[in-house]
């Protein structure tokens, strides 16, 4: 029996799923680069029309909203099956060690299981030595062949310019 709730967030969770993420990128040395609004993740989540571009799960102790897992849809050409790319998992300090962080691996598991899909990737820092061992002690295997590349800001116009 555990004392937290694991459940789909909603338009109301936001303003703690904002708070959650600028603590998560605090914890990774890059708090500037938190700048997304609640307007822009209540459309992403919660869009008027069509698909969400993102969905997440919050875990819940008390009333409070204490962890959460953002993720999206993904799709690999090499097996024509779609996944999940989990985008950023965090719980916040006092409450690690309780099950949270494990609860929430499990739950984006079973959503894959439920719905016939075969991957659940995400990337972990390097130095996250504390993240790499809660990962690996769930079965996460690293794919250190390969390298995550990104474009963007300045360099993004540039390329989108050529």
């Amino acid at each position: 029996m555990t004392d937290f709730e694991i459940r789909e967030a909603t338009p109301a969770d936001v303003p703690d799923l904002i708070r959650l993420v600028r603590e998560l990128a605090a914890y990774e040395r890059e708090p500037e680069a938190a700048t997304a609004t609640p307007a822009q993740f209540a459309t992403a989540l919660f869009p008027d029309d069509g698909d969400p571009t993102a969905y997440a799960l919050v875990a819940v102790r008390e009333g409070a909203v204490v962890g959460m897992a953002l993720w999206f849809r993904s799709f690999s050409t090499w097996t024509g099956e779609a996944g999940i790319w989990l985008e950023d998992l965090f719980v916040e300090p006092e409450q690690r060690g309780s099950g949270i962080g494990a609860a929430l691996l499990s739950r984006l598991a079973a959503i894959c299981v439920e719905r016939g899909w075969t991957r659940l990737e995400w990337t972990v820092l390097d130095w996250n030595t504390p993240s790499i061992e809660f990962y690996r002690s769930r079965g996460a295997t690293a794919l250190e062949e390969w390298t995550t590349h990104r474009v963007d800001g300045a360099a993004l116009r540039r390329l989108a310019r050529a």
